[in-house]
């Protein structure tokens, strides 16, 4: 196979000249077959002999004339093929005519065709109505529909060939990127157009030629030839019948095929999925916008994945959400604050990379964390942040998430040193400050400039909770309203009341008791 596969690809302009020789090789044996069955026996002699010599001399010049100029005209494709094969650059000057070629090939070989088949008519008529003896009537119209059936069979079949020899062997050299639909001054008929030639080939044209066979003239019908030929109709017409169902066939379901697949690709999350078949016809234009839209779709997700890593995925979910321009909502939401205990003075003494590394490390766990607890880091404060829970979708259990994302990261710390290799002395730890209540959420600031974020009371007293944990001495620390909101059993250590700037009051704190 591959031997072959390399055969093909190497002699591909020659296969598609010579595969349009088959069909006009059938037309021939049926133009042939047709004279000796309906013409011959309304021929004198002498009159056979001419038409014989018009044959041969009409097959000896027209023909090879014809032959050389479709030969010229396809080969002189091959320097811009060689270029394309090599991945040298083509100057659009060279490359637009040539891929206007490799378009047009049908209509080249089907004009070559309707010269040498149609040119037959006048030519023959005159050769045999300039001969001194009287012509049967019936010449005139046996010889014309001789050559029009036979013709119309080799043409339409041959455009057929040509256009599939094309899309398979051309098409992916010229038209690397696709594109082939928008080429200007090519023209590839349409699935209408492809029918009525369908059409015309395979039943047309026998039908036409089955009822000729009624009105031939006594002679004929009585001639051996006459049985013969009444099956061979019959048996073209289902030859060709079938194979220019195939051609059609798969003309029109290969690029369904291709574009249902993509779709299927496109469907399961797929987004470098492409329709990778070129077409000029009706599907070109179909094939190109798909993979136009699937690239649009691929260039939107990356927008919005990388928007998701700066804003958070599930803020940028809600963002894409919501009307566009300066807007938010109060709802009651957990707000928690996170903070590495004297990392500045620590990380006055590291590289600028050992420090980069160690924070990526710290927060890409911790925020891996808040959100499997449904929450959304909302922003960075150098080596520590702030995330929000209950701030998107409506939840009753934001509290108790907050909480258990709490723990599960103070839990994740030990990991942490261990994987720094930090001794106790030099161990990084945290301090992790909740508080709940009501709080402005949405996308706020200016028309050019917006943040979602929270803002209110809530997030204030949740940042001095966080700070609370420095002189307290725990490492989380949830207020009374967080407690109360909770709809979980969760064992609590109540510390002493703590003031914190902004308020008058002294705040009730408690720090999770882990039950062992």
């Amino acid at each position: 196979m591959s031997r072959i596969r390399s055969f093909i690809e190497k002699h591909r302009l020659s296969i598609t000249i010579v595969a349009p020789l088959l069909p006009n090789l059938v037309g021939s044996i049926f133009n042939i077959w047709y004279n000796f069955s309906n013409i011959k026996p309304l021929l004198t002699e002498a009159q056979l002999t001419r038409f014989i010599n018009a044959v041969s001399i009409y097959n000896a010049i027209i023909y090879p004339v014809l032959i050389c100029c479709y030969v010229y005209w396809v080969m002189s494709l091959k320097s811009t093929q060689t270029k394309l094969i090599a991945g040298e650059p083509v100057e659009p000057e060279e490359l637009l005519p040539a891929q206007r070629k490799v378009i047009n090939l049908p209509w080249g070989i089907a004009t070559i065709g309707c010269i040498g088949w149609f040119l037959c008519i006048p030519v023959f008529l005159i050769v045999m109505y300039t001969s001194h003896e009287p012509l049967n009537p019936h010449i005139k119209i046996h010889l014309p529909v001789s050559f029009t059936i036979a013709g119309l069979i080799a043409i339409t079949q041959g455009f057929f060939i040509t256009e599939l020899c094309s899309l398979r062997l051309l098409y992916p050299t010229f038209f690397p990127n696709g594109g082939a639909a928008g080429t200007k001054g090519a023209y590839s008929l349409g699935l209408i157009g492809k029918g009525l030639i369908w059409a015309v080939s395979a039943v047309v044209c026998p039908v036409v030629c089955l009822l000729l066979l009624f009105v031939a003239p006594d002679q004929a019908r009585n001639s051996e030839w006459f049985s013969f030929f009444a099956i061979a109709v019959s048996l073209v017409a289902v030859f060709f019948g079938l194979a220019s169902a195939v051609m059609m066939g798969r003309l029109v379901t290969e690029p369904v095929k291709h574009l249902r697949k993509a779709a299927q690709r496109v469907g399961a999350g797929d987004l470098t999925a492409r329709a990778n078949i070129i077409r000029a016809d009706d599907f070109g234009p179909l094939i190109d916008e798909f993979n136009n839209m699937v690239t649009g779709l691929n260039e939107k997700a990356l927008i919005q994945e990388t928007f998701g890593r700066h804003v958070g995925e599930q803020a940028a979910r809600e963002i894409l959400a919501q009307e566009s321009g300066p807007t938010g909502i109060q709802k009651v939401i957990s707000v928690m604050f996170c903070d590495l205990r004297n990392f500045t003075a620590r990380s006055s003494n590291m590289a600028a990379a050992e420090v980069v590394s160690m924070l990526n490390l710290f927060l890409s766990d911790m925020v891996e964390i808040v959100e499997r607890h449904d929450g959304m880091v909302n922003k960075f404060l150098g080596d520590g942040f702030m995330a929000l829970f209950g701030a998107g979708q409506c939840s009753g259990s934001h509290a108790d998430d907050s909480v258990a994302a709490g723990l599960e990261m103070l839990e994740k710390m030990e990991g942490i040193n261990r994987k720094l290799g930090h001794s106790e002395l030099k161990r990084l730890d945290i301090g992790i400050g909740i508080h709940t209540g009501p709080a402005i959420v949405g996308s706020i600031g200016s028309l050019k400039r917006l943040e979602y974020t929270a803002i209110g009371d809530t997030v204030n007293v949740a940042s001095r909770i966080e700070s609370l944990t420095k002189q307290v001495g725990v490492p989380l620390l949830i207020t009374e309203s967080t407690k109360i909101h909770l709809t979980r059993d969760l064992s609590c250590r109540e510390l002493p009341p703590q003031y914190v700037k902004g308020k008058a009051e002294a705040i009730s704190v408690f720090t999770p008791v882990s039950e062992e």
